[in-house]
């Protein structure tokens, strides 16, 4: 407990959490995660996961049993302390801009953050840091945070490498999408808050940065 909250109070956060904020990059295998300062502020990053197995590919889910690692905004919508996965943290996968991109074929369900190290469309990490985010998304809630927000990303926009995958030919298909989840990423770099992003059912999202 004394290593976490040290851990903690070096990246400047509050904790017990009162607020955090999750970004997935599926290239770099890697989930962070950001908090709240103990006032008001930017949000800062406490650490960064490994993502300990994958499948599919760049690209969302589109449909039930592709493998796929879904791609967009979502937020935490179950905690279930029994997993079979050790400890999982459910995703409101499909939203609505799933759902209008999946084009009437059944998009799947049941995304989870999880431990376990295995997966068929999750973002698993191995079951301490596991237990760590588990935690720190449980105080979060507690302290009011209603809707945890997860970005999930192809990659880390920004980087060259990135860049150069997402204009790759082969992706075209999947643009129009990263070009929102790019414009959600630059909202957070700008005020160092989550932006307020909802998903509509013209399969688009709308994103408003938060107030510095």
């Amino acid at each position: 407990r004394r290593c976490r909250r040290r851990l903690w109070a070096r990246a400047g956060a509050a904790w017990p959490a009162r607020g955090i904020f999750l970004k997935a990059y599926k290239h770099e295998g890697e989930l962070e995660l950001w908090a709240a300062p103990p006032s008001r502020g930017r949000w800062v990053k406490v650490r960064t996961f490994p993502i300990c197995a994958a499948s599919g590919r760049l690209g969302p889910k589109r449909e039930q049993g592709d493998l796929q690692v879904p791609e967009g905004a979502y937020v935490i919508n179950r905690f279930n302390p029994r997993s079979r996965f050790h400890l999982s943290l459910g995703l409101n996968y499909p939203n609505r801009v799933d759902r209008f991109r999946s084009k009437g074929v059944d998009p799947g369900d049941d995304i989870f953050i999880h431990g376990g190290c295995v997966t068929v469309g999750c973002l698993p990490l191995k079951d301490g840091p596991m237990e760590d985010l588990y935690l720190a998304a449980r105080f979060a809630r507690h302290a009011g945070q209603r809707r945890i927000p997860v970005h999930i990303a192809p990659c880390r926009f920004g980087t060259p490498q990135c860049e150069a995958l997402t204009r790759a030919p082969r992706y075209r298909a999947h643009r129009a999408l990263w070009t929102q989840l790019r414009a959600m990423h630059r909202a957070f770099l700008k005020t160092g808050r989550p932006p307020i992003v909802r998903d509509r059912r013209e399969g688009t999202y709308t994103i408003r940065p938060r107030a510095r």
